[in-house]
């Protein structure tokens, strides 16, 4: 497989959609669907893609067949799970990457060229934002944790932004990596013992896979968090911020859609969100003691009683 036709899919850990044109193998066009997370994490997403496509004339078993593969926040397998969807001969592969500009994949975002297109989610350019929502919902924490995952590639933008951050605002960091199971737990232990105030969930799909281990941690041990997704929140986590998944899991079908109609990917710019969500968790935060500041209360979009 050339650099050009599918490294952004299979050579990339996994960050936000992107969709790749390969040749149409059969009469009812196969639509490859490789993912870094979980199928347990994911039902939601798959529905939101089924969605987009649908509203471009495509429908699952009657005339669109799609292929779904996960990697369950093993980065490793993405390579053997692009080989066997290629092998299929799949008329579109959806997969994710990273900044597809910096890692030459796209001429641009307006005019991408090639066969590489998609819809980003930038969570990883928000980490700076993240931590100053969470030093506004508990002021005076001497010191926050910064859960990163080293081998997700946005780590090194990642921690730079936030290291900076907390510079001007002469925050103390302490990172923990992670980027498996072992190496998490090892993480969340290192937290407690470096006493932490607080913790910030860096963007990355081996966290999303494990976010329920994430969330009950910090519920157990009364530590305030900030994590990327609303889903997070949903499901007990304090507070998120970031794009809606959803909605890029949408326009992602939409985009394969209209492929499989014709339109050439070089053509189809590289769209960047237009919806975030910033949730709070009120009966999280109860469990934890924290009064929200009204400031934040009215900033947010949905807040759970």
């Amino acid at each position: 497989m050339r650099r050009r036709d599918f490294i952004a899919l299979i050579g990339i850990a996994p960050g936000w959609p992107l969709v790749a044109y390969a040749q149409q193998g059969s009469a009812v066009p196969i639509v490859g669907f490789m993912s870094g997370r979980s199928p347990a994490d994911s039902a939601h997403l798959v529905d939101a893609f089924r969605q987009g496509l649908a509203e471009t004339g495509f429908i699952e078993g009657q005339n669109v067949k799609i292929e779904i593969r996960w990697a369950q926040g093993d980065y490793d397998r993405l390579p053997a799970l692009a080989a066997d969807l290629i092998s299929r001969g799949v008329a579109v592969l959806v997969g994710v990457g990273d900044d597809p500009v910096t890692a030459g994949l796209v001429a641009s975002f307006n005019r991408p060229g090639g066969n590489v297109t998609g819809y980003t989610l930038w969570t990883s350019e928000m980490e700076s934002k993240r931590l100053g929502l969470l030093r506004e919902l508990v002021p005076g924490v001497a010191l926050i944790g910064i859960l990163l995952n080293p081998r997700f590639p946005p780590t090194t933008e990642e921690l730079n932004d936030l290291v900076s951050a907390a510079k001007d605002v002469n925050q103390n960091l302490f990172v923990a990596p992670a980027d498996n199971d072992m190496e998490l737990d090892s993480a969340l232990n290192s937290l407690l013992q470096h006493r932490v105030g607080a913790f910030l969930v860096t963007a990355s799909p081996f966290f999303d896979t494990r976010h329920g281990r994430i969330i009950e941690f910090a519920a157990q041990n009364k530590l305030p968090a900030i994590y990327q997704f609303r889903e997070y929140a949903v499901h007990g986590g304090l507070i998120s911020y970031g794009p809606n998944i959803v909605d890029s899991y949408h326009n992602g079908g939409i985009y394969v859609g209209r492929i499989l109609k014709g339109e050439k990917p070089a053509d189809l710019p590289v769209l960047q969100p237009t919806k975030f969500d910033f949730v709070i968790n009120l009966k999280t935060a109860k469990a934890l003691g924290l009064t929200v500041p009204p400031t934040l209360l009215a900033q947010a979009g949905e807040v759970i009683e």
